[in-house]
């Protein structure tokens, strides 16, 4: 088996001594997001928090706690020879050396990160299963592509410490749920079993035997993973693969006892939870830990990026990272992809926007401090405010007012800063009176 590629070291320029030279940059040199990155703008942080708050409504309300793990691991998390043969590993995983030598890589997915914390935290002691969640920032050297990027955020959900088919039922109505309470509608599920170390390896020889005269009809990718990771070979999207997979033997077919039981009771549950699913015989998981259980969620029309999450049973992975022998099944939903399908289906998040309920226009330079602490006075209220600029005339300030959508105004000039009042125009009616600070925020207190 070949060895992974060693991470080259960063380079990092911090003008210490000793240190490597920082990069240079051209006089005047215009920076872009670097490819497979988007900057997430003011107008699009509606759709965020509004999927956020979904995913820590949904998970919380089935009783998941929320984990944070760091962004960056001990490469070897990752680097594991049961981890071979993925794209994650061969083509996708940032790797680096650090100043201490210390071989990191950023986070490409959310599962080996959170069973890491499970055995460094002794969670194992804990009531099992612990089931945990987390809305996070992953990287990976993709293709970049309409919901395919280099750093992208996924919502996912781990249960640890049960075996049974019950939790895979409770795992995959999470996802269901999250899907419904954002409005996406017309999904597919589709539903696998990928049996486990007793029964796969027989159906691996067939598989391998199935392929053997194939191989030369077959792209690089799947070439390389007939000897590999030859489950792979059923999950290829290339065109030259695709004629072969409808005559591949059948995994649901070779199952041993334990694995068929655990297969139908699941799918009885969702029966009783009333989910519909798609059997699909060519859904797999790739790594050797994986056992059981594989699903996929998948968007009723095409041109769209095609899944929008999935998950499955990976009962060999913490034994893998040292581990007693623990079962566990989790998900991630690619949070870009799930804003594309709703922006695609016309799913608008809710009116959350505040109008502010003031604007503080200042028609003297003089009075510029007192409408800076009159607006902390109001915010302590908890009200919404905008302070205008003194430099600017009183008609530019009131045209930003009805820009920024304010409610009332708030004038500061000369006779009020005299009088230490201030003027509370109401701009739906265009009444206006002189109050006190105390009392202009009071009255909007009442209407806020």
């Amino acid at each position: 088996m070949a060895e992974p590629k060693r991470p080259s070291t960063l380079r990092q320029g911090s003008g210490q001594a000793g240190s490597e030279p920082a990069l240079s940059v051209a006089k005047g040199q215009r920076f872009r997001a670097p490819r497979g990155t988007a900057d997430i703008l003011p107008e699009d942080q509606p759709y965020w928090r509004w999927v956020r708050q979904t995913a820590v409504r949904v998970a919380e309300s089935y009783g998941y706690g929320e984990i944070q793990t760091p962004v960056f691991e001990q490469a070897g998390l990752w680097l594991r020879p049961a981890a071979q043969g993925t794209d994650v590993v061969d083509k996708e995983i940032y790797l680096f050396e650090d100043r201490g030598g210390d071989e990191l890589a950023l986070r490409p997915e959310g599962t080996p990160s959170v069973c890491r914390a499970y055995l460094e935290h002794g969670m194992a002691s804990w009531p099992q299963p612990v089931r945990l969640f987390y809305v996070q920032a992953n990287f990976r050297y993709d293709r970049p592509q309409a919901g395919r990027y280099r750093l992208h955020h996924q919502f996912g959900v781990e249960a640890i410490g049960d075996a049974g088919p019950a939790i895979d039922a409770e795992v995959i109505d999470i996802q269901r749920t999250f899907y419904d309470a954002l409005g996406l509608r017309g999904y597919t599920l589709h539903l696998n079993s990928i049996g486990d170390p007793a029964c796969r390896p027989a159906y691996v020889e067939k598989l391998r035997a199935y392929y053997a005269d194939k191989l030369d009809r077959l792209c690089g990718d799947c070439r390389r993973r007939f000897d590999l990771n030859p489950l792979r070979l059923l999950d290829c999207k290339n065109e030259p693969c695709q004629p072969f997979k409808d005559g591949a033997p059948q995994i649901v077919d070779n199952l041993c006892e334990p694995c068929a039981r655990h297969f139908a009771d699941l799918r009885r549950l969702l029966d009783d939870l009333g989910i519909a699913y798609a059997l699909t015989p060519t859904l797999v998981r790739g790594l050797d830990y994986y056992t059981r259980t594989a699903f996929e969620f998948e968007p009723k029309d095409e041109g769209s990026q095609s899944v929008i999450g999935g998950g499955g049973r990976y009962d060999g992975l913490i034994e893998q990272l040292g581990g007693r022998p623990t079962p566990g099944i989790g998900f991630g939903a690619g949070i870009e992809r799930v804003i594309l399908n709703l922006k695609r289906l016309g799913l608008q998040p809710p009116d959350e926007k505040r109008r502010p309920d003031a604007f503080i226009a200042v028609a003297v330079p003089a009075a510029q401090g007192r409408a800076l602490l009159l607006a902390r006075e109001a915010r302590s209220a908890s009200l919404a405010v905008v302070v205008g600029a003194a430099g600017r005339s009183l008609k530019a300030q009131m045209r930003q007012a009805d820009a920024v959508n304010a409610r009332n105004a708030l004038i500061l000039g000369a006779a009020e800063l005299a009088s230490g009042t201030v003027t509370l125009r109401n701009l739906s009616t265009a009444t206006q009176e002189r109050l006190t600070p105390g009392e202009a925020i009071a009255r909007l207190s009442r209407k806020a």
